[in-house]
């Protein structure tokens, strides 16, 4: 029998060798109440470098234009590519150090839910500060706070469009002949708020754009919001106006709170939560408990990550999910005890073998979702033969590493997987011939890939 102690470490954590894993639900939830302290060990590189390391690659780019030698472009987009690295890196070390494993999890499933990637390398140095500006600080706080932090970032915008976005009645919009991107109003309503079958229509889509008109980004300074590329006039987005003949931001709040509030947005975003870390089709009662909280508290992340916890369908004993690359390689660097100083210690080409390739032949390269849908939930997605060979070339280098410290593969099971080991794993541990062996079939296990 699966204790709840090790279901806690699991489903709601990266494996039972974390440092002072909550063995409950109520041990997970006052951990996410003393705040987060982890990050300001192992920060990200921020929106400031990021600017500035932009304004030095564009002006590089045109010395290049006019016959300068392009050595300096190159290194400073290598300083870009690191930045983006270093977002990686500081990722795991995080997770490696945290005894607060529940925030890890939910910063890359709203990560995920808000997925934005880089669509160029100017973009890859800002994904560090998208974590940690627009997701981290919120993962316990109001959804609608998090949603208006998302769709004023310079990630968001740069990777839905909406840069290109403006009012065609606008000032700019007549002067320069330019016209309205729906992509950003799109997603939020199709996929962060209402959902694919929720309860709009395409001219709310387009009002929504309209009305996010003016939200941009500016090389300089990072997002802005600029009225002289706003479709002047009220918009009416699910029978409700807003905006009047002056655009102000206060108007985009005003809808994002509307939308956050809704009830099918209750509904959506509750059961995606309870779809990736309980089931992947969640007891409905489950579901209904989260929906409950969100709108008795005004969608209080932190009210509906308890509802979850709290409820008895989440702690099932049965590990139906399964872990995507970059929990596995994270649940995997946890067991092995690798600590975030050595991560943060590591060389370009060290973070690349380790970490950043690997994720990309297991099919899930660092912030990097084929589209703004995000990662598939469903097992079978990522248990495929190619996914399953990636896994075990890294768990056999991974332990091989490892093995030269003398870690007893037997000690490592239970470490690894608390008793969730199974009596035919635990038997062929013991009789593997060779330390590295015996580590390596641990992390290749069908126990350690599930969740």
């Amino acid at each position: 029998m699966v204790s709840l102690a090790t279901i806690s470490a699991i489903r709601f954590g990266y494996g039972p060798a974390g440092r002072g894993v909550p063995r409950d639900a109520e041990a997970h939830l006052d951990r996410l109440k003393r705040g987060d302290r982890i990050a300001r060990r192992y920060p990200a590189p921020g929106l400031d470098d990021a600017i500035s390391l932009g304004q030095k690659y564009r002006a590089a780019q045109r010395a290049a234009q006019d016959g300068t030698s392009g050595d300096q472009r190159a290194e400073l987009r290598r300083a870009l590519l690191r930045s983006f690295g270093g977002a990686l890196v500081a990722s795991f070390a995080r997770i490696a150090e945290t005894d607060d494993p529940l925030r890890e999890r939910l910063v890359w499933f709203w990560a995920d839910h808000f997925t934005a990637t880089p669509k160029n390398v100017l973009l890859r140095a800002v994904a560090g500060d998208y974590i940690d500006s627009a997701i981290r600080p919120h993962v316990t706080g109001r959804f609608a706070d998090m949603l208006m932090a998302v769709i004023t970032h310079p990630m968001m915008l740069v990777y839905l469009d909406q840069v290109a976005s403006v009012g065609p009645g606008s000032r700019a919009g007549k002067r320069r002949g330019l016209g309205l991107n729906e992509n950003l109003a799109r997603e939020v309503m199709e996929l962060h708020t209402l959902g694919v079958a929720g309860p709009y229509r395409q001219a709310d889509v387009r009002a929504l754009a309209e009305l996010f008109t003016g939200l941009t980004v500016s090389p300089d300074r990072g997002f802005v919001f600029r009225p002289i590329l706003a479709e002047p006039g009220a918009e009416t987005v699910l029978g409700k106006t807003y905006g009047g003949q002056r655009a102000k931001l206060e108007d985009i709040r005003a809808v994002v709170e509307d939308l956050a509030r809704h009830p099918a947005t209750a509904e959506h975003v509750s059961a995606k939560l309870a779809t990736h870390f309980v089931a992947d089709r969640p007891d409905p009662d489950l579901v209904a408990a989260m929906v409950a909280a969100w709108q008795g508290s005004d969608g209080d992340l932190a009210e509906v990550t308890a509802a979850m916890l709290r409820h008895p369908a989440a702690w099932v004993a049965e590990f139906g999910k399964a872990r995507q690359p970059m929990d596995y390689l994270a649940a995997s660097i946890v067991a092995l005890g690798i600590d975030g100083q050595t991560l943060s210690g590591l060389k370009d080409r060290e973070v690349l073998l380790l970490l950043a390739r690997p994720l990309r032949v297991m099919g899930q390269p660092f912030m990097q979702a084929p589209g703004p849908d995000g990662w598939p939930e469903a097992a079978d997605h990522w248990i495929t033969p190619q996914g399953l060979a990636a896994r075990i070339a890294w768990s056999v280098e991974a332990a091989r590493r490892v093995a030269e410290r003398g870690m007893d593969p037997r000690a490592f099971v239970t470490r690894a997987l608390g008793d969730a080991a199974g009596d035919r794993l635990k038997w062929a541990v013991g009789a593997a011939e060779t330390r590295a062996e015996g580590l390596a079939l641990v992390l290749a296990s069908a126990e350690f890939n599930r969740r």
